[in-house]
């Protein structure tokens, strides 16, 4: 049974940055491409990274290039998004993901092509 369960939400300031951890069981980090998503109220859900293993490839959708980096640990079957310069425009609830489609999912980050989710991390950036 796939599970996702993301953590590592929380208040921040502007220009501060954290560290969300998405714990996956179930698969092989190789078998599923895992991706990280955010909704901010009232507005549709949109793809901010996705990683592949297997590939050897990341997607970042354009706004968080540069700030925003993805990595997995094999070991501990963990994806990690770590967030730096972080401004209010990232305030969202932020979910994990994992997806069979690796090729389409890591190519186009679209949540439409993920089939597995978690529950999501509430991340807050204020003053």
């Amino acid at each position: 049974q796939v599970q996702l369960v993301e953590s590592g939400g929380g208040l921040v300031q502007p220009g501060g940055s954290l560290r969300l951890s998405c714990e996956t069981s179930g698969f092989a980090l190789e078998n599923l491409a895992v991706g990280w998503f955010r909704q901010a109220p009232g507005e549709e859900r949109e793809g901010v990274s996705v990683i592949s293993t297997k590939e050897r490839t990341t997607w970042y959708r354009e706004s968080v290039k540069g700030r925003f980096t993805i990595s997995a640990d094999d070991a501990t079957n963990t994806v990690y998004l770590d967030m730096h310069s972080l401004s209010p425009a990232d305030t969202a609830d932020y979910y994990c993901a994992a997806s069979s489609y690796i090729l389409s999912a890591v190519g186009t980050g679209r949540p439409g092509l993920f089939e597995y989710w978690g529950r999501g991390t509430q991340v807050s950036v204020s003053a």
